[in-house]
Protein backbone atom coordinates (compact mmCIF):
# COMPACT_ATOMS: atom_id res chain seq x y z
CA UNK A 1 0.00 0.00 0.00
CA UNK A 2 3.15 2.43 0.99
CA UNK A 3 4.72 1.95 -2.40
CA UNK A 4 1.00 2.79 -4.42
CA UNK A 5 1.07 6.14 -2.03
CA UNK A 6 4.79 6.73 -3.67
CA UNK A 7 4.03 6.03 -7.43
CA UNK A 8 1.25 7.40 -7.93
CA UNK A 9 2.65 11.09 -7.43
CA UNK A 10 5.62 10.30 -9.21
CA UNK A 11 3.45 8.72 -12.20
CA UNK A 12 1.31 11.86 -12.62
CA UNK A 13 4.27 14.19 -12.53
CA UNK A 14 5.62 11.98 -15.06
CA UNK A 15 2.45 12.38 -16.84
CA UNK A 16 1.86 15.87 -17.00
CA UNK A 17 5.31 16.75 -18.11
CA UNK A 18 6.49 18.58 -20.94
CA UNK A 19 8.89 16.92 -23.34
CA UNK A 20 11.94 18.51 -24.58
CA UNK A 21 11.83 21.05 -27.25
CA UNK A 22 14.19 20.17 -30.44
CA UNK A 23 17.43 20.96 -30.41
CA UNK A 24 17.99 23.94 -32.45
CA UNK A 25 20.03 23.11 -35.56
CA UNK A 26 23.69 24.47 -36.22
CA UNK A 27 24.02 27.62 -37.45
CA UNK A 28 25.83 26.45 -40.41
CA UNK A 29 23.69 23.72 -41.26
CA UNK A 30 22.06 23.03 -44.42
CA UNK A 31 18.31 23.82 -44.78
CA UNK A 32 16.31 20.57 -44.16
CA UNK A 33 15.67 18.28 -46.91
CA UNK A 34 11.78 19.37 -48.59
CA UNK A 35 9.51 16.26 -49.10
CA UNK A 36 9.96 14.52 -52.60
CA UNK A 37 13.64 16.18 -52.79
CA UNK A 38 16.21 13.50 -54.52
CA UNK A 39 18.21 12.15 -51.37
CA UNK A 40 22.00 12.69 -54.11
CA UNK A 41 22.37 15.93 -55.46
CA UNK A 42 22.02 16.65 -58.84
CA UNK A 43 24.64 17.47 -61.74
CA UNK A 44 22.75 20.75 -62.41
CA UNK A 45 19.89 22.04 -59.72
CA UNK A 46 17.51 24.20 -60.54
CA UNK A 47 17.71 28.11 -60.28
CA UNK A 48 14.35 28.94 -58.30
CA UNK A 49 14.05 32.68 -57.34
CA UNK A 50 12.66 32.39 -53.80
CA UNK A 51 8.86 33.34 -53.55
CA UNK A 52 8.56 36.45 -51.33
CA UNK A 53 5.01 36.37 -49.17
CA UNK A 54 2.86 38.71 -50.20
CA UNK A 55 2.72 41.79 -48.20
CA UNK A 56 -0.61 41.46 -46.27
CA UNK A 57 -0.38 37.87 -45.27
CA UNK A 58 0.97 38.67 -41.67
CA UNK A 59 -2.10 40.80 -40.95
CA UNK A 60 -4.26 38.11 -42.94
CA UNK A 61 -3.28 35.68 -40.33
CA UNK A 62 -3.63 38.60 -37.40
CA UNK A 63 -7.06 39.49 -38.95
CA UNK A 64 -7.98 35.41 -38.92
CA UNK A 65 -6.57 34.62 -35.19
CA UNK A 66 -8.62 37.22 -33.94
CA UNK A 67 -11.96 36.49 -36.06
CA UNK A 68 -11.33 32.81 -34.57
CA UNK A 69 -11.18 33.47 -30.94
CA UNK A 70 -12.35 37.24 -30.72
CA UNK A 71 -14.74 38.09 -33.32
CA UNK A 72 -14.43 41.12 -35.69
CA UNK A 73 -11.52 41.76 -36.72
CA UNK A 74 -11.93 44.94 -38.40
CA UNK A 75 -12.63 46.65 -34.99
CA UNK A 76 -9.56 45.40 -33.14
CA UNK A 77 -7.52 46.79 -35.88
CA UNK A 78 -9.23 50.32 -36.01
CA UNK A 79 -8.64 50.49 -32.59
CA UNK A 80 -5.35 48.83 -32.58
CA UNK A 81 -4.06 52.19 -35.41
CA UNK A 82 -6.53 54.53 -33.71
CA UNK A 83 -4.63 54.06 -30.16
CA UNK A 84 -1.26 53.70 -31.32
CA UNK A 85 -1.53 56.95 -33.25
CA UNK A 86 -2.90 58.56 -29.92
CA UNK A 87 -0.22 57.36 -28.30
CA UNK A 88 2.91 58.18 -30.37
CA UNK A 89 1.49 61.59 -31.38
CA UNK A 90 1.06 62.30 -27.90
CA UNK A 91 -2.87 63.67 -28.14
CA UNK A 92 -4.19 62.13 -24.76
CA UNK A 93 -7.48 62.83 -25.22
CA UNK A 94 -7.55 60.53 -28.44
CA UNK A 95 -5.95 57.87 -25.93
CA UNK A 96 -8.60 58.25 -23.37
CA UNK A 97 -11.08 57.42 -25.94
CA UNK A 98 -9.80 53.58 -26.97
CA UNK A 99 -9.40 53.02 -23.23
CA UNK A 100 -12.12 50.82 -21.06
CA UNK A 101 -13.00 51.90 -17.47
CA UNK A 102 -11.59 50.70 -14.90
CA UNK A 103 -8.38 50.02 -16.75
CA UNK A 104 -5.91 47.61 -15.17
CA UNK A 105 -2.38 49.24 -15.13
CA UNK A 106 1.21 48.01 -13.66
CA UNK A 107 1.16 46.67 -10.08
CA UNK A 108 -2.44 45.40 -9.63
CA UNK A 109 -4.48 48.84 -9.52
CA UNK A 110 -7.36 50.22 -11.53
CA UNK A 111 -7.84 53.63 -13.17
CA UNK A 112 -11.38 54.31 -12.37
CA UNK A 113 -12.18 56.80 -14.90
CA UNK A 114 -10.85 59.52 -17.37
CA UNK A 115 -9.92 61.88 -15.10
CA UNK A 116 -7.41 60.28 -12.95
CA UNK A 117 -6.06 58.62 -16.06
CA UNK A 118 -5.20 62.23 -17.34
CA UNK A 119 -3.53 62.90 -13.69
CA UNK A 120 -1.72 60.16 -14.30
CA UNK A 121 -0.71 60.05 -17.70
CA UNK A 122 3.53 60.06 -17.66
CA UNK A 123 3.02 57.47 -15.28
CA UNK A 124 0.64 54.90 -17.52
CA UNK A 125 2.12 55.69 -20.49
CA UNK A 126 5.70 55.84 -19.91
CA UNK A 127 8.26 55.83 -22.64
CA UNK A 128 8.64 51.65 -22.68
CA UNK A 129 5.15 51.80 -23.57
CA UNK A 130 5.48 54.36 -26.21
CA UNK A 131 7.89 52.45 -27.62
CA UNK A 132 6.47 48.81 -27.87
CA UNK A 133 3.35 50.70 -29.68
CA UNK A 134 5.22 52.73 -31.87
CA UNK A 135 6.96 49.46 -32.52
CA UNK A 136 4.18 47.04 -32.88
CA UNK A 137 2.88 45.99 -36.37
CA UNK A 138 -0.92 45.21 -36.27
CA UNK A 139 0.06 41.71 -38.42
CA UNK A 140 2.65 40.89 -35.91
CA UNK A 141 0.67 41.33 -32.76
CA UNK A 142 -0.22 38.15 -30.48
CA UNK A 143 -3.62 37.11 -30.03
CA UNK A 144 -5.05 34.70 -27.58
CA UNK A 145 -8.37 34.06 -25.81
CA UNK A 146 -7.44 37.28 -23.66
CA UNK A 147 -7.04 39.62 -26.00
CA UNK A 148 -4.74 41.20 -28.62
CA UNK A 149 -1.52 42.08 -27.29
CA UNK A 150 1.17 44.88 -28.25
CA UNK A 151 4.80 44.53 -27.46
CA UNK A 152 5.65 41.84 -24.63
CA UNK A 153 2.36 42.50 -22.87
CA UNK A 154 2.69 46.42 -22.34
CA UNK A 155 -0.86 46.85 -23.71
CA UNK A 156 -3.83 44.53 -23.93
CA UNK A 157 -7.23 45.22 -25.90
CA UNK A 158 -10.54 42.70 -26.18
CA UNK A 159 -13.80 43.46 -26.40
CA UNK A 160 -16.76 43.61 -24.52
CA UNK A 161 -20.16 42.38 -25.28
CA UNK A 162 -23.42 45.42 -25.23
CA UNK A 163 -26.05 43.32 -25.40
CA UNK A 164 -27.47 39.88 -24.00
CA UNK A 165 -26.42 37.99 -27.13
CA UNK A 166 -23.31 39.56 -27.59
CA UNK A 167 -24.46 40.70 -31.12
CA UNK A 168 -22.79 43.97 -30.41
CA UNK A 169 -19.37 44.50 -29.00
CA UNK A 170 -16.96 47.42 -28.16
CA UNK A 171 -12.89 47.42 -28.16
CA UNK A 172 -11.18 48.87 -25.93
CA UNK A 173 -7.53 48.84 -24.45
CA UNK A 174 -8.12 47.14 -21.14
CA UNK A 175 -4.55 46.30 -19.81
CA UNK A 176 -1.66 49.04 -19.90
CA UNK A 177 1.44 47.99 -17.85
Amino acid sequence: MRTIAVLIPALLLAACSQPAPPAEPAVDAPPPMEAGAAATPTAEPAAAAPVAPAADEPAEDTRARIETLLGDAAQYEKVFNAFKTAVVGGDRAAVVEEVRFPLNISGGKKITGPGEFQRNYEKIITPAVVKAVSGQDFGKVFVNQQGVMIGDGQVWLNGQCLDQACTKTEVKVITIQ
